[in-house]
């Protein structure tokens, strides 16, 4: 969340960035309830300052007609304490609920917009496949290969559920030690992460946990959440600590099981694996002090960009518009790859790294002791490595054959330990 001072003296850009990322919030009521707290809280110290008073007078020699007056203000004081307390207490709730519905600032250069659209393109890596044939989408060729099952998945599980098999399953653990190896490589900490998190680390992310706009699975009964990414567990490891600025920055990769709702998500651009209730993501993660978080956002950028090119994948770069951006984040750089099953050939977005800022680390109270010996709030930044589903899809479509059959990229073939998935006899 923002600063209530930074929204304070900045009252009128926090609006229109408001406008801008078309979400909505009420800064000025926050500034009001944050002048109703102070003026709250002023009213209650002064109010147990009197009262602290009374009871060092009751501690003196005093006569019943002294003592009388003493002891009927005490009990005003105690009910009046009470009150203001509570009142204390709602106007703390009211006013954290209005700051937490105020997204994070948007970088300067972040273009202007409402929707993907008007995401701006700023870099590409190879020209879209063509063939001397007619390209089939990873759909129809999952299953004429036998490792897509998408019917069985929907009778046992429902729709946006699948099954891999036989190749797809190596090739699904190929991409994970391709990424992780890599990743260890560059000095992150490797994380198995739990696949459940507590709702108030979810809400500290930046996630909704519940209600109809909510795309995260709630668990009944429970105050906690199945993870839509492990950008929740790698962020939360931390939660509530003061961190030595000589360790910063701490750069973690994670590989988690992956929860969405997807609600409402139809259509073409949703089909097969692209948008489903369930995948398998390595996730990349950086706590570090504000002034380096820049430079992290451009080397998880340039991982992603590495990792994509090294599969031999078409791609390009996008940099988010505001109407895109997600509240937490500061700036974010999409990597869409080429799919050609994709409406007869389009961009699909198959990674994306984010700079939060300190959005998260002040919901999350992750700081650190500066030079100056003040502890201060770290920056935390995002960013997919691979997300095996639509891997599967960029390489399913991109390296298939007349055939049918489906080359593997050469730096998987180490971990798959073979060249081409084709056609079972």
């Amino acid at each position: 969340m923002l600063d209530i001072r930074f929204i304070k003296d900045n009252l009128g850009a926090v609006k229109a960035n408001i406008a801008a990322r078309h979400m909505h919030a009420d800064p000025d009521k926050a500034v009001l309830l944050h002048e109703q707290k102070l003026a709250t809280l002023q009213t209650l110290e002064d109010q147990r300052r009197r009262r602290n008073e009374v009871a060092e007078a009751m501690k003196g020699k005093l006569s019943p007609e002294q003592r009388t007056p003493l002891i009927d203000e005490g009990k005003r004081l105690k009910e009046t304490i009470a009150g203001l307390e509570a009142s204390l207490a709602e106007s703390e709730a009211a006013l954290h609920r209005e700051l937490w519905a105020i997204p994070n600032m948007a970088h300067p250069d972040a273009p202007i917009g409402a929707e993907d659209t008007s995401n701006l393109e700023v870099a590409r890596f190879g020209a879209p496949t063509q063939f001397a044939f007619p390209a089939k989408d990873h759909v129809e060729l999952g299953q004429a290969l036998d490792i897509l099952d998408f019917d069985t998945a929907t009778r046992v599980c429902g729709t946006k559920f699948y099954y891999l098999k036989n190749e797809a399953v190596l090739l699904d653990l190929a991409l994970q030690h391709y990424a992780i190896n890599k990743l260890v490589k560059a000095g992150f900490t490797p994380f198995i992460t739990p696949d459940i998190a507590k709702t108030e680390i979810l809400e500290g992310i930046g996630f909704n946990p519940r209600g109809p706009e909510s795309n995260i699975y709630a668990i009944e009964g429970e105050d906690m959440c199945l993870i839509g990414t492990a950008e929740i567990t790698l962020g939360g490891y931390y939660s509530g600590q003061i961190l030595d600025k000589a360790k910063l920055p701490l750069r973690m990769v994670g590989i988690s099981h992956c929860f969405r709702r997807e609600a409402g998500a139809s259509g073409q651009f949703s089909k097969g694996l692209y948008r489903v209730h369930q995948f398998t993501k390595i996730e990349m993660f950086v706590i570090c002090a504000p002034e380096d978080s820049g430079q992290q956002h451009a080397e998880l950028r340039k991982i992603e960009e590495e990792l994509f090119a090294g599969l031999g994948i078409p791609f390009r770069v996008v940099d988010t518009c505001t109407g895109d951006l997600g509240a937490p984040a500061y700036r974010k750089w999409d990597l869409e790859a080429w799919m050609p099953g994709r409406n007869s050939g389009e961009w699909g977005e198959v990674t994306s790294t984010s700079n939060c800022t300190d959005y998260q680390s002040r919901r999350l109270n992750i700081r650190f002791k500066d030079l100056d010996g003040k502890n201060k709030y770290a920056h935390m930044l995002n960013g997919t490595a691979i997300a095996c589903s639509r891997a599967l899809v960029s390489i399913l479509e991109n390296f298939q054959q007349a055939d049918g059959s489906v080359r593997i990229p050469a730096a998987l073939v180490p971990y798959t330990g073979f060249d081409v998935i084709k056609a079972k006899q």
